[in-house]
């Protein structure tokens, strides 16, 4: 499956996946610049930012462990963007979904507050 597609259907995989656990879906791919959060979500008074990571293996290592503090820090960035101009004024947490995704599996690491404490 093509990087970008696999991409897209872990994110799918992703919202099911976050659905399931009572999880409302705010946005998907919401853009600020050139620059996007994969999902937006809201589980009671907490808004979540979920970067979603997939791999067809894990031979190259943890799909989770893809999310560097670069790429951290541009989902800080453009989470404030959104909270700012939703006038949301809720507490926020961001979550990293790892996800294996082939023939013969599907396995789904969700972690939960993991920038804390990177950043």
């Amino acid at each position: 499956m093509e990087n970008k597609l696999l991409g897209r259907h872990g994110e799918l995989i992703a919202c099911t996946h976050l659905r399931k656990n009572g999880y409302s879906i705010l946005e998907q791919n919401w853009r600020y610049g050139r620059e996007e959060i994969d999902i937006i979500a809201q589980l009671n008074d907490l808004i979540v930012f979920v970067e979603v990571k997939t791999r067809n293996t894990d031979y190259t290592g943890d799909p989770v462990m893809a999310v560097n503090t670069s790429k951290r820090k541009i989902v800080i960035r453009i989470a404030n963007e959104y909270i700012l101009s939703k006038n949301i004024d809720l507490e926020s947490r961001f979550d990293i979904i790892g996800i294996v995704h082939n023939a013969k599996e599907t396995r789904i690491d969700h972690v939960e507050d993991a920038f804390f404490p990177t950043i």
